[in-house]
Formats: structure tokens, C-alpha cells, sequence
């Protein structure tokens, strides 16, 4: 790897690491809603566990959003970059980076044949400082022209400053928010997530997200259900991590996993419902937390849109839908807009 450390640096944007503060703030807030409510902070699933629960969950067969989001990016990538004219990709909640190699491809290919001066850029943005050092070392061996500079951060505290940091040079970045993430936001946090965005971005820049689509409710419902019981295990998980990080008592075999599809929300909905009558102590919160049997905690949720529903979300944010790139079954769509 010789040359590579000059091109690949990993820094925080000062704001980064656990708070756990904040996570206090935030469970109260969620045990003592009616009902109790999880689902605004998706963040505190993705312990180690967690994540890696995560990685069987997106190689199930019912889970179709991670391989055909990759199959719309193999097949459009080039025409993307081609389309935004972009030499610097910026990646929120970038993980591995697997994904997005379709899109780097795309960028090299381009800047082969092309006569603009200077490398490109890959911008990863990660709560994970070993995830982005691991990824940047892996990248800078395969892309020998690519220069990479990761931050460590979260979208609550340092999204800003991660739009606000220098970009490379004069041409426009692409912003780019996979995984159908998105549809994890309430709606006001999604309009406000947006707008963020939306205030950082540039004339000349554009924003790609993944998003799921509203399809048959069965398939819906089994992608966040699966027979193998994946996903009711990284659904209690977060039970452990509220033991392990808050002082909680909760017993995971007291509980039992639930999805299901809201069609007036339009959005899938985890649950957590409690087996029996019991009162659960929080002791960073200084709470016994009561449940009744059947009682239920939303733990999740994923909203599903149409083509009309995402363009109406980057409207209210001030962005512009140019595109939505979709699969042949309309399952998954990438929404590529501008500033409006």
C-alpha cells in the first residue's frame, strides 16, 4: 500500500462517540410515550450484535432490499455519475462501503477517459471509526488514484460540519444515502434530516437515497418477519443493549417480535410485546417500566413510498427529484434530486 496513507485519513468531526446521556434522554422518553415508542432512535440497535444481526438480515431471501438496491446500482451507476458529473462522493452512514464500489467504478471509469484535472474523492461518514479505517484500507489498495477522507460522526451532531468541510476541488459532489435508511425517520425528523442536507448541498451538487417501495403487504411484512427468526433476534437484541448500556433488567424471553404494515402510515412498524405482566427496572433511569401481557413496544419503523411521496419529501425540503431509478419489479428505487 505504498502511497496510501497519503491518500486516506479517518478524522472526527469533534462530535463523534457515544453519548450516553443522550440515550438516557432518549429511552425515558420512549418508555413513558403511550404506547411505549423506540422507533425515533434507530441508532441504538447497531451495537456489535446488532450490526452484525444486521449483515445476516440483508443476505435472507426475504429481504430484498440490499441486493436489489446493489442490481439498480450495477446497472445505472454510470449513467449517475455520468448525469451529476460528480468527482467527489460523499457517503452518510457509509459501514462497509460494499455498495458503493459500483459507484466508485463508475467514477474511475469516468475520470479515465475524461480530461478534468485532478483524482477523485470518496468522503465516508460513519459512527464507526474502526468500520471507516478498515474500509479506507481496503479501498486505497483497490483504487490507486482514489483519495479517501472519512469522518467519524452522527447525523444528529455532525452533519453540518460534514457539508461544511472543504471539498476537493471545483466540480460537484454527490451525496449519497443508501439502504432506504430514510424511511427509519419519522416524518417530521425526515423533513428535517432533508433540510439539513438540503442546506449543505451546493448548486452543482446532488443527493442519491435509497428508498423502499410500497408493494404487497405479505412481502412487506416477511422481510421484517423472516422464517428463520433473524429478524425477531436483532429486534430483542436492543433489549440487551438497554441492559447492558442503562442498568435494564428486561429478559428478552419475556417478549416476542412483531411486524406489521401500517397502510395509513404507509411504513412497516417492529414491535416488542411483552408475554406477560411484568414491571422492568431502568436503573440509569431510575424507573420500573410496567408492562401488561400483550402490551407492545415499537421498536422500528420503515416507511414505504411511491414516486409521488418521495418527490413531495424533497419538495418540502427545497430539493428537486430528477429521477427515480428503479428494479423491474418496483421494488427498490435510488431518488436522485438537486437543490431546488
Amino acid at each position: 500500500m505504498a502511497g496510501g496513507a497519503d491518500r486516506a485519513t479517518v478524522r472526527s468531526l469533534g462530535e463523534a462517540g457515544e453519548d450516553v446521556e443522550q440515550m438516557i434522554e432518549d429511552v425515558r422518553a420512549g418508555l413513558l410515550a403511550v404506547p411505549k415508542d423506540l422507533s425515533p432512535w434507530p441508532k441504538y440497535f447497531y451495537d456489535e450484535k446488532g450490526s452484525e444481526l444486521f449483515e445476516e438480515i440483508t443476505a435472507l431471501p426475504e429481504y430484498y432490499q440490499t441486493r436489489t438496491e446493489l442490481s439498480i446500482l450495477r446497472e445505472k451507476a454510470p449513467e449517475i455519475v455520468t448525469r451529476t458529473g460528480c468527482r467527489e462522493l460523499v457517503e452518510l452512514g457509509s459501514g462497509s462501503s460494499s455498495k458503493t464500489r459500483v459507484l466508485l467504478d463508475a467514477m474511475v471509469s469516468r475520470s479515465g477517459s475524461s480530461s478534468e484535472p485532478g483524482p477523485d474523492r470518496y468522503v465516508p461518514f460513519d459512527v464507526s471509526e474502526s468500520a471507516l479505517a478498515g474500509s479506507a484500507k481496503r479501498l486505497i489498495e483497490d483504487y490507486p488514484t482514489l483519495e479517501i477522507s472519512g469522518f467519524v460522526g452522527d447525523f444528529d451532531r455532525s452533519l453540518e460540519s460534514l457539508l461544511a468541510h472543504p471539498r476537493a476541488g471545483a466540480a460537484g459532489r454527490l451525496v449519497v444515502f443508501l439502504g432506504g435508511t430514510i424511511g427509519n425517520f419519522t416524518p417530521g425528523r425526515r423533513r428535517a434530516f432533508l433540510e439539513r442536507l438540503r442546506a449543505g448541498l451546493e448548486v452543482g451538487d446532488y443527493l442519491l437515497v435509497g428508498v423502499d417501495l410500497i408493494k404487497d403487504t405479505s412481502r412487506l411484512e416477511a422481510a421484517y418477519d423472516d422464517a428463520a427468526g433473524i429478524t425477531a433476534r436483532f429486534n430483542k437484541n436492543l433489549l440487551n443493549v438497554l441492559n447492558r448500556k442503562l442498568g435494564g433488567e428486561f429478559d428478552p424471553e419475556l417478549f416476542v417480535h412483531r411486524a406489521t404494515f401500517k397502510s395509513e402510515e404507509s411504513r412497516v412498524e417492529m414491535w416488542l410485546d411483552s408475554t406477560v405482566e411484568q414491571e422492568v427496572p431502568v436503573s440509569a433511569l431510575d424507573l420500573k417500566v410496567p408492562f401488561e401481557a400483550g402490551e407492545g413496544m415499537r421498536t422500528e419503523i420503515s416507511t414505504k413510498f411511491t414516486r409521488e411521496s418521495i418527490a413531495g419529501a424533497f419538495d418540502e425540503a427545497g430539493l428537486l427529484l430528477l429521477d427515480l431509478y428503479t428494479d423491474d419489479g418496483d421494488l427498490f428505487g435510488l431518488a436522485l434530486g438537486e437543490p431546488a
